[in-house]
């Protein structure tokens, strides 16, 4: 069998229902219902951990956070030489990643990966980023060239840039120009394509903003006990994202057209992606793999943001195009996870891991229902705030120290996540099977002080309760994710 090139299309930010061809109504995407209906879309596939940093650091390694220690945004493990690129490492492949993978402390870090160009979030200078630079070349403005963040964080904007310059067009035409130079080349290539947007500040560039409208939008889902089904993340992040001093119905939906431009827009960078592949032959030759580190609430449950375990935060997209392994037009309910991709990679390339530390298995396994595996699992914080999930088929439960409170949700009767059981002693049963599993898998990593062993029984560690005295104060704990303000300052104005 010829060794498949290996195209991994990773989005930031974008939710498991935004797919046209998997049930949205709404939203155009035309190029990822092709991947649809040309792959396997695994649709129970959730985030190990559902914020930036640790879920790539997840995905890099196919570890849960239990084995990188990593739960928030913040400074990753050591590089092992044991990632995702380092499975080509012997296998004369060419690597290349473009576009976002939010490395910590150095974004330039290579991390297995034989080369980048880098397009990286809160970035304007064009010696630390490649895309600024390029902007720069071009005699544009660098500033913000994501949009403006801060306050603007989730008020909609038109892009500074317009489409041949975007940051998403940016990723889109480098990953062409990536392929057409591999075509007469001998060697596979591996090439990680990783867009920042529909990650926030929502910025389309012209005239993509207008592709859909708000009054065609539909309003988010808010059961009627909303407040009820949220954990102290949720509270906490509506205040720090401007978003927690009364709900303009609205701005809601203008959100949400902006959102699905966002998307949309990326999938017409797909479409010149997969157009470039077929122009050079190699199509069928090519496993394509499409994925997000996370989802949004995209003001579901009355939130905005990531970090909680509620499906538009913690559920992703995942799509496999590989006819040599996966089925056309297949979908596939079974859990899955980004610890998942990299196992699945390695099975496809012949790539030797049985000595490597991995939590994933491979997708084709899931896929073709031969996997020995019931549970997938995700994790916030740690300690006294964290937020544990652990998931199967049928149910989703989830412990959140902050509040000392559990969820347990009916992913079959219930998909939206309305009522929680956890407190109805008619699935105490289920709820005591699924705590005793999580717990055990966290006693047996980096976080077992989230477990208390309590004369041989398994249980939950109590901690104080999140204190949020500080939301009587409507400024206190306001973030700013500003850019370098020093154009401001080379003009004499103080920030």
């Amino acid at each position: 069998m010829k060794r498949p090139n290996i195209l991994f299309l990773f989005t930031d930010m974008q939710r498991f229902d935004t797919i046209h061809a998997l049930g949205n109504p709404i939203i155009k995407t035309p190029n990822l219902d092709r991947l649809v209906h040309e792959g396997t879309a695994f649709t129970s596939a959730y985030s190990p951990s559902p914020v930036c940093v640790p879920a790539r650091c997840c995905l890099h390694y196919g570890q849960y956070p239990n084995r990188t220690g990593l739960t928030d945004n913040g400074i990753m493990p050591e590089h092992n030489r044991q990632s995702m690129p380092d499975l080509f490492d012997g296998a004369d492949y060419v690597t290349q990643a473009i576009g976002k993978c939010h490395f910590t402390p150095d974004v330039h870090e290579l991390r297995g990966f034989q080369r980048r160009l880098t397009q990286e979030e809160g970035i304007s200078n064009p010696a630390d980023d490649d895309y600024c630079k390029w902007l720069s070349s071009q005699y544009l403005d660098y500033d913000e060239p994501h949009g403006t963040r801060g306050e603007m964080y989730y008020i909609p904007q038109v892009s500074l840039h317009d489409e041949k310059t975007h940051p998403s067009s940016y990723i889109g035409s480098k990953s062409v120009e990536f392929i057409h130079e591999q075509k007469n080349q001998v060697k596979p290539w591996m090439l990680f394509s990783s867009f920042i947007h529909p990650h926030p500040p929502l910025a389309p560039p012209k005239p993509w903003h207008k592709l859909y409208r708000s009054p065609d939008m539909e309003l988010p889902a808010i059961p009627d006990d909303c407040e009820a089904l949220l954990s102290w993340v949720n509270r906490h992040q509506n205040r720090y994202k401007y978003r927690d001093q009364g709900i303009d119905k609205n701005l809601a939906k203008q959100i949400i057209a902006y959102y699905y431009a966002a998307i949309s827009f990326v999938d017409f960078q797909i479409g010149r992606i997969l157009s470039a592949l077929e122009e050079d032959g190699i199509l069928d030759n090519t496993m394509i793999i499409l994925s997000s580190d996370h989802g949004e609430y995209l003001g579901d449950f009355n939130c905005y943001g990531k970090r909680g375990m509620h499906d538009p935060s913690s559920r992703i997209p995942l799509i496999i195009r590989y006819p040599e392994r996966f089925t056309a037009n297949k979908i596939c309910a079974e859990p899955a996870s980004l610890v998942d991709i990299l196992p699945t990679i390695a099975a496809a390339i012949g790539a030797d891991v049985k000595d490597w530390t991995l939590d994933g298995i491979d997708l084709r396994e899931v896929a073709d229902g031969v996997a020995d595996r019931k549970y997938v699992y995700s994790q916030f914080r740690g300690k006294e705030t964290g937020i544990y999930m652990i998931l199967s088929k049928e149910w989703k439960y989830f412990y959140s120290a902050g509040d000392d409170r559990e969820f347990l949700f009916d992913r079959n009767n219930d998909p939206k996540e309305t009522i929680n059981q956890a407190d109805n002693s008619q699935y105490n049963e289920i709820r005591t099977k699924l705590k005793h599993e999580l717990l055990i898998f966290l006693q047996q990593g980096k976080f077992s002080d989230a477990v208390n062993m309590v004369d041989g029984t398994l249980d939950w560690r109590k901690y104080p309760k999140y204190d949020f005295s500080y939301l009587k104060d409507p400024k206190a704990k306001l973030l700013f994710q500003d850019h370098d303000a020093y154009t401001l300052k080379r003009k004499g104005y103080t920030v």
